[in-house]
């Protein structure tokens, strides 16, 4: 995700002491988590997800909810009782849990399901939910993006529940299968690819005005990435490096306007290529929605922009692109190497960060070192704001989007920053190209990051990453002993 400066700008986590005990069935129903500490009572103990086959139908109204099954395919890792998903904002039909119906409850964030039996561990789990989803707004979380014309997703952070029921945690990734059906004249695009049926390659099965359409995805992906837009829209299709699939989602009228825009991608991709390697997924994609909305987001394969960074001449060219690089960067940081916990966001914000200035740099004639020297003179007032980078402070009554504080962008970024500079340009670029094709299609941690880091230097580097990472103030930066942050306001 980019907070836009045009704007007020499984499996395996469980905090010390949480037990995977099994929940007895007289008990009351009760919100679950797996100890992330910013969000603690998203994700969920007990299980693993595998993969979602998720249906929606669309009736043509953006204020009406949607008819919805979520079918969740899961291995137990604990005896249950009890099963907890992550869901608000939608109206539950029905649950059945291996077949057999299933008692439920609501409690805060969460749908608490009792199975006819109790799952052992390492028992397949197949829950089928049906249910609505709401998309107009509730709580300052958004999942479901009001369009001019339709819909289209904004997950982050944790918002997925919002819409579908879930393991909301990017710890738990998981294959997904989206079949959308909409009235005729609307056009449904999702994460992925479209799944070919009777010859048609998406279109799959028209029924009197209506029209489905099912796309999968190739790779796993967590819940905040998935993305599904429905409105009256042109795809496009375009070829990347060595032949890979780009497809853009943009409102019909607007082709012209915007074409210029979409063509940048493939020269786009393959300059991220030169830094870290191939391109990790199947295809790829902008997403351009007719919307509001203060910020641009890495959903996997399909990253949702807003109209109008690419409609108002008020924004410079080398701006508009590397806003398109930050988001594109986050396909391989942040999609591809997911964050474990959410106090690991530095790694997905810094390094898109990162890349950004980069391709500023290089395309642009913006020297990095003069945004990072500038982020230096604030980083200080940065930490006091938002905490150190990978110990960000908790959300705020304003929302969970409220952690993507400054600290998590220029102030991660310089990090990176001081780290090639204490190691040096060639060992920085082998950790990146490393970090990425060890971590492929998983999670990883701070922790990895800097084990990784200290063995392809070939030192110990945690003292350097305790100070630059959670220190409450900011180190002097290697090879520049000038540089000075400014002081912190007392008010």
């Amino acid at each position: 995700m980019l907070l836009s400066s045009r704007t007020p700008r499984v499996a395996a986590l469980l905090a010390a002491g949480a037990s995977l005990a099994l929940v007895a069935a007289a008990a009351p129903a009760e919100p679950l988590g797996i100890g992330d500490r910013l969000f603690p009572h998203l994700g969920n103990p007990g299980y693993d997800v595998t993969d979602y086959d998720i249906s929606f139908t669309y009736h043509g109204d953006n204020n009406k909810p949607l008819d919805a099954v979520t079918r969740i395919n899961a291995r137990a890792t604990a005896a249950l009782e009890r099963i907890n998903l992550d869901f608000s904002h939608g109206t539950v039909r029905s649950v059945t849990v291996n077949g057999a119906p299933a008692r439920y409850a609501t409690k805060g964030e969460d749908l608490v399901v009792t199975p006819a039996t109790a799952v052992m561990p390492g028992q397949p789990l197949k829950i089928d939910v049906r249910h609505t989803s709401d998309p107009r707004p509730g709580k300052k979380e958004i999942g479901w993006l009001r369009t001019k014309d339709g819909l289209a997703m904004a997950n982050q952070a944790d918002a997925a529940h919002r819409v579908f029921p879930s393991n909301d945690h990017p710890s738990d990734k998981a294959y997904f299968t989206f079949r959308v059906t909409a009235p005729k004249e609307y056009t449904a695009v999702a994460n992925g690819l479209p799944v070919a049926k009777n010859g048609l390659p998406a279109a799959n099965t028209r029924q009197g005005g209506a029209t489905q359409w099912v796309y999968r995805t190739a790779h796993p992906m967590a819940t905040e990435l998935a993305q599904v837009s429905i409105g009256r829209s042109a795809v496009l299709h375009q070829k990347g490096p060595d032949g890979l699939p780009v497809r853009d989602v943009v409102p019909a009228k607007d082709v012209k306007a915007l074409k210029p825009w979409l063509k940048k991608t493939p020269g786009q991709i393959a300059w991220m290529e030169g830094k870290v390697g191939n391109y990790p997924f199947e295809n790829y994609g902008l997403l351009i929605a007719h919307a509001s909305t203060g910020f641009e987001l890495e959903t996997q394969t399909l990253s949702l922009f807003e109209r109008d960074l690419f409609t108002r001449s008020a924004y410079p060219k080398w701006y508009v692109e590397s806003i398109m690089v930050h988001e594109l960067a986050h396909q391989w940081f942040g999609d591809s190497v997911s964050p474990r916990t959410w106090s690991d966001l530095w790694l997905n914000e810094g390094h898109a960060t990162w890349y950004e200035s980069l391709y500023a740099q290089e395309k642009g004639e913006r020297p990095m070192v003069k945004r990072m020297r500038a982020a230096y003179r604030a980083s200080d007032a940065m930490r006091a704001d938002g905490g150190p980078p990978a110990a960000p402070k908790k959300p705020t009554s304003d929302g969970k989007i409220s952690i993507f504080r400054p600290v998590v962008y220029d102030g991660s970024a310089l990090v990176l920053y001081a780290l090639r500079q204490e190691i040096g340009a060639d060992a920085f670029q082998r950790l990146e190209r490393t970090w990425l094709a060890t971590h492929r299609d998983s999670t990883a941690t701070t922790a990895d990051f800097v084990k990784l880091a200290s063995q392809l230097a070939g030192r110990d580097l945690s003292g350097f990453f305790d100070a630059w990472l959670y220190g409450k103030k900011t180190p002097p930066m290697p090879g520049h002993p000038d540089w000075k942050s400014d002081p912190v306001s007392k008010h």
